[in-house]
């Protein structure tokens, strides 16, 4: 029976094996060929497979789930052919450490589409549903135990908001700046940060917040937040998630679609009733939001008003609970998060991978703080600086500079070549005089003598021609 053989395998780390409860069952969204990623993926190299540290992203989350001893998984991925890449490294990498199924989903059916196409595999009672795109030290085990014990609906994990980017460099205007806060979620709070009563994401942050007055009531009084970032990690009670997916077939996303919905509908006598969910209450209470502004209060003058925990556990006229739960879990803010989902988050990701938050890497980091392969090969006066890493059989002529970046593996570079802020992929070829700063090289490029670039993308198997400067572009042949 293939659980007796999981559970007779012997846990990597004892003392986190005990922190989740055995029967979740776990969907990873692997995802595919996000417009927002090109040229850094290809048909060769899908979003799962990008490296982090010189390692897929995919492998972050699958050992952060074996850690939290969740190891029954369902990864999902767009695409038949980023499926087969997926699973061919999975089956490689975690064979007999991981009980995975790899399932194909149709091109942009979206989170919630993703989920909804393979609904009839779902069947343990609860599910935890987290993005491949996710590094993270914080534990899902501590994510499960929260939902467990609260008996909710949903719960939702959320990070401090990440504040690197280009909103945060010297280089960025004043438009950036004012814009940022706008990237995140308005998050409203019970008083315990336990419950989830308010979310605006996308579009909806551009306005006035309106809250139902029902929830006010109920909570007495709501903490607003915007510095917190929903991390795409959630456990669902799955009849409910079902249900949801089964009679609301026009939701497509997980974040803009099924959690608000729930959300929403939480303070409602019936959630979803026969199909019918119960009319929205019309009254609203309008809170403006200042930009900048990290926390608000709103205090009712109703000091006999149950907290959110009793007044969830009411029906109508105290009858048999109908209501249901929506749950966050905060992480510390002495924990990492973040998601790769754009060309500046794999920017960001690899540079602290192998910064501050190189304890993700698993490799160990020198006395000055790099990591180069036992197999590279270094010439005469080239430096490797602190937070690099370069890979196994990499070679570097003589008089080279490496600053913050990661060097893939098989690379061939030449002399006189100045890295900085950069990730190069493997296996490629850097003539002698080339100076790369603030960029990305995919695989198998090859940059010719005395090329400059600064804040570039090169998409996999380009050349670039001799004494090419670029700044600030794409680069990459055309899909055929």
């Amino acid at each position: 029976m293939e659980r007796g053989e999981r559970e007779s395998e012997t846990p990597r780390n004892a003392l986190s094996s005990c922190s989740a409860p055995m029967d979740f069952q776990v969907v990873v969204l692997a995802g595919g060929a996000s417009k927002k990623l090109i040229p850094l993926i290809s048909k060769e190299v899908p979003k799962a497979l990008l490296p982090v540290a010189n390692r897929p992203v995919l492998s972050y989350v699958l050992e952060l789930l074996e850690q939290s001893n969740l190891k029954d998984l369902i990864v999902v991925v767009e695409g038949q052919d980023a499926a087969v890449r997926v699973g061919g490294w999975i089956s490689g990498a975690y064979v007999d450490r991981l009980h995975v199924e790899v399932a194909a989903v149709p091109e942009d059916v979206g989170t919630a589409g993703a989920l909804r196409a393979i609904a009839r595999h779902l069947t343990a009672k609860d599910i935890m549903v987290v993005n491949g795109d996710l590094v993270s030290d914080v534990p899902p085990g501590a994510v499960a135990a929260a939902h467990r014990r609260h008996d909710a609906a949903v719960t939702a994990m959320l990070c401090s908001a990440p504040v690197s980017g280009p909103s945060e460099s010297g280089s960025s205007g004043g438009k950036d700046k004012t814009k940022k806060p706008g990237r995140y979620n308005i998050i409203g709070l019970d008083p315990t940060k336990q419950f989830l009563l308010y979310i605006a994401t996308g579009a909806e942050l551009e306005k006035d917040i309106r809250i139902q007055k029902s929830i006010l009531r109920a909570v007495g009084q709501m903490e607003i937040r915007a510095d917190l970032m929903d991390a795409h990690l959630y456990a669902f009670k799955r009849s409910v998630l079902q249900e949801v997916l089964d009679q609301k077939d026009t939701f497509q996303s997980l974040k803009q679609d099924v959690l608000p919905y729930l959300v929403r509908s939480q303070l409602k006598s019936e959630v979803l009733l026969n199909g019918a969910p119960q009319a929205e209450e019309n009254g609203n209470e309008k809170v403006n939001f200042q930009k900048n502004q990290v926390m608000v209060s709103r205090i009712l003058a109703n000091a006999s008003t149950p907290s959110f925990h009793e007044f969830s556990g009411l029906g109508t006229n105290g009858s048999a609970p109908r209501t249901h739960k929506c749950c966050v879990y905060i992480a510390s803010n002495r924990k990492y998060c973040a998601r790769l989902n754009s060309i500046q988050a794999f920017s960001d990701i690899n540079r602290d991978v192998t910064g501050e938050a190189s304890h993700l890497s698993g490799y160990s980091f020198s006395a000055q703080n790099n990591n180069i392969h036992p197999s590279a090969e270094l010439g005469s006066k080239t430096t490797v600086g602190p937070h690099c890493m370069l890979g196994e059989g990499s070679q570097m002529g003589d008089k080279c500079s490496v600053k913050r970046s990661v060097i893939g593996r098989h690379c061939r570079i030449g002399s006189n070549v100045k890295v900085a802020n950069s990730v190069i992929m493997n296996h490629v070829t850097i003539g002698d005089g080339c100076s790369i700063q603030g960029s990305v090289i995919c695989s198998n490029v090859q940059l010719q003598e005395r090329v400059v670039l600064k804040d570039c993308q090169v998409g996999a198997g380009f050349v670039v021609t001799a004494g090419s400067e670029c700044k600030g572009e794409a680069l990459a042949k055309k899909e055929k």
